[in-house]
């Protein structure tokens, strides 16, 4: 049996009244995941195997988003103050635990490199209680770190506590909510901290006063990066919280030989990959598990979702591509749309007002503009005409159109499926095609054009 010697709890179950939201504030998202989710990967990539997340406000929601993660779940009902949600998780801590971090869910960004130094400066002093801080131009709501002459920590007040206290909420100094504790003081201590009398909630900073009362150590680590250890309580902060994640994934790329544009209006997720010498021009937004290759090039305004483009693939302005793949060398847009499901093989050019959806375009194929191809599969080769609509959907159900090697659409065609139109066929533009075309046949429907003498309106005929 493993021996956890460190615990984290992490505290994620208020409802975050000032985000206006009736959403559970550890999920609301930054860059396309919750913001709890940053938070669980740096632990977990720390090799803190772990983890106990107190949940309390819509709790079934939080442990429903979460459920891919080793995470233990502890529901603290109702909920009052950070001193309590800790002795709720407390009972789950397992007994051989030597240490217990407590972070919060809503300040989700620390580094691994902040968590090791808060825990190191833990274990070279022995503390009973580690924490860490912030200094700030202005403390605004945050609990105040208050030092005695001798610079020791001698308490955390809270802001809301400390209204009618100028000299306490001068200080700049402030607790970021993350902390280091001996275990076995944190057993014992919990239970001597008494309700604030503004709030009636049970604050786990008091556990400072208690430690002191006893003799023990008191440390804290001012941290120098101030944006990646605030707390996230209002929109706005969760604004300036994904401008910090966007910058760093933005920095990374741009050091892996991406050319980023404009990285300020540049939106790549987590999940993302890009090869280098691949140029993205601004307002791209490149999303969930998206793989991009070498040499590509992304102009303005595109979005990307969970799809893959090979090397030297060039997407121009305007373009939606949902869960699709892109072979090497192809091209589409300006202003195409790619539905899931979408396979362009290498060499596929999609133009201009193009809409492909659950179709294989095979080596080749060209579908210009103004085109929409569902439930296809088109040959190597293939021409397809402005104006090609397949008609896949009968009312009930989907059906498939194949157009097989060489074939010609021309413009301004109807493909009414299940209709299979042969290798080297050409369909004359114009057509509605309802049965099979054979291949190297000419399969045309449309009415013959007849040519009638023009009616004049509000005119005399001319006199011979």
């Amino acid at each position: 049996m493993q021996t956890n010697k460190i615990t984290a709890v992490i505290l994620a179950a208020g409802q975050g009244t000032r985000m206006k939201s009736s959403h559970p504030k550890v999920l609301h998202q930054i860059l396309g995941r919750p913001m709890i989710a940053y938070l669980l990967d740096t632990l977990i990539n720390l090799g803190i195997s772990d983890i106990l997340l107190v949940v309390g406000y819509q709790a079934e929601k939080v442990q429903e988003a979460l459920q891919d993660y080793p995470v233990r779940f502890v529901v603290q009902e109702p909920q009052l103050g950070t001193g309590h949600a800790v002795q709720m998780a407390m009972a789950a801590v397992p007994p051989e635990t030597q240490e217990v971090m407590v972070l919060c869910g809503d300040a989700p960004l620390i580094s691994g490199e902040s968590i090791d130094a808060l825990r190191q400066l833990h274990k070279n002093h022995q503390a009973a209680v580690t924490i860490q801080t912030v200094v700030l131009p202005d403390g605004l709501h945050y609990g105040r770190v208050v030092r005695d002459e001798a610079g020791r920590v001698t308490a955390v007040l809270q802001s809301k506590d400390s209204v009618d206290r100028p000299e306490i909420l001068a200080i700049r100094e402030i607790n970021t909510g993350a902390y280091s504790f001996d275990s076995q003081f944190l057993r014992e201590a919990l239970d001597q901290i008494p309700k604030s009398p503004v709030t009636g909630e049970i604050y786990l900073t008091d556990l400072i006063h208690i430690a002191k009362a006893q003799g023990r150590a008191v440390e804290a680590l001012i941290d120098p990066d101030v944006d990646s250890l605030l707390g996230i309580n209002s929109r706005s902060e969760l604004a300036q919280a994904t401008q910090t994640v966007k910058r760093k994934i933005n920095a990374r790329h741009m050091d892996r030989g991406v050319t980023l544009m404009d990285p300020e209006f540049t939106y790549i997720e987590t999940g993302v990959t890009i090869g280098r010498d691949t140029v993205i021009y601004p307002n791209v937004y490149l999303q969930g598990n998206t793989v991009i290759g070498e040499n590509c090039l992304i102009e303005s305004t595109v979005k990307i979702v969970d799809s893959t483009l090979e090397d030297g693939v060039h997407i121009k302005m305007g373009c939606v591509i949902t869960q699709s793949r892109l072979g090497k060398g192809a091209d589409m847009g300006p202003f195409a749309h790619l539905r899931p499901l979408s396979d362009l093989r290498p060499g596929v050019h999609v133009g201009n007002f193009v809409e492909v959806k659950k179709s294989v375009l095979h080596e080749g194929v060209k579908a210009g503009h103004l085109t929409y191809l569902g439930d296809a599969e088109v040959g190597p080769g293939t021409n397809v005409g402005a104006g090609t609509i397949t008609c896949n959907y009968d009312g009930a159900k989907k059906h498939k159109t194949t157009i097989e090697e060489g074939a010609f659409i021309g413009s301004n065609t109807a493909l009414v499926a299940p209709v299979i139109i042969g290798a080297g066929a050409y369909v004359g533009a114009g057509s509605t095609i309802t049965k099979d075309v054979p291949p190297g046949q000419l399969g045309i429907s449309r009415a013959r054009q007849v040519n009638l003498e023009r009616r004049l309106i509000g005119k005399k005929k001319e006199q011979g």
